[in-house]
């Protein structure tokens, strides 16, 4: 009997025991990690991503132990790789940097899926955040992808974040009428089924320009509803004021003139 062949077949079994044991542990570790990841507070799409990564460097390791088991010399191995991560590392600068950017995004959660936001002067509802993009859709349902390392570093302004949100406008009246009269018709106006009684509408005269006198009208709405209210309070000062004949100003002119 070849003993060296019967310890080769006792290497390549053991090895291969191995093999089968280490991947049903891996499937145990990532079953484990997609449980854990769903009860997280981690954003969904960053749940794949992690999960591959995971896989890839277990099975990496797995390949390694197999390799030494077998009698290879992984040390070549390691060194090789490690030449070949760093060369990779440099070619793929950016998308790393963008991949980092993401778990920055989503590790500290100022925007979520579904949030109106403002990144770096671009507006829109957050469709997607993905491990190297940002997914804005505009109201006029343009797309903007913005690579998640500008997100990092650029002011976002998230407007969904609280429950409510402050409505500010302005407009126009003519000198000569009332501003108590214009202050109430604008109060009236804001008087809709959206607006919230606390805290209460405000108004006031903002500015006195050199053709008309400016106002500005403050009140609050669910965060929701901030659209659909700015534009028909809008529409109803233009009511209001013709109800109440208040003139809205333009830019105009007044020419004196002496007689001889």
């Amino acid at each position: 009997m070849d003993i060296k062949k019967l310890l080769v077949d006792s290497h390549v079994l053991s090895a291969a025991a191995e093999l089968v044991i280490g991947i049903l542990i891996i499937r145990f570790v990532v079953k484990t990690l997609r449980s854990v990841l769903e009860k997280s507070k981690l954003e969904k799409a960053a749940h794949s991503l992690v999960v591959s990564i995971i896989k890839v460097v277990l099975y990496i390791l797995l390949g390694l132990m197999i390799a030494s088991h077998l009698g290879v010399d992984v040390t070549g191995v390691v060194a090789l790789a490690s030449v070949l991560t760093l060369a990779v590392s440099l070619s793929l600068q950016n998308m790393l940097t963008n991949v980092f950017g993401g778990f920055t995004v989503l590790s500290n959660h100022p925007f979520r899926s579904g949030d109106y936001v403002d990144i770096g002067g671009q507006s829109g509802t957050v469709e997607e955040i993905s491990m190297t993009y940002t997914r804005l859709a505009t109201p006029d349902n343009k797309i903007i992808f913005i690579p998640n390392s500008v997100v990092v570093a650029a002011q976002i302004v998230n407007y969904s974040t609280a429950e409510t949100r402050r409505v500010e406008l302005t407009v126009g009246a003519a000198y000569g009428i009332p501003t108590q009269k214009v202050i109430d018709a604008l109060l009236e106006a804001a008087k809709t089924d959206m607006t919230l009684e606390e805290p209460a509408p405000f108004a006031a005269v903002s500015e006195y320009g050199n053709s008309t006198i400016t106002y500005v009208l403050r009140f609050w709405v669910k965060t929701g509803d901030y659209w659909d209210a700015y534009f028909r309070v809008n529409q109803r000062i233009g009511q209001c004021f013709a109800e109440n004949n208040v003139e809205m100003s333009y830019p105009h002119l007044v020419v004196h003139t002496d007689k001889q």
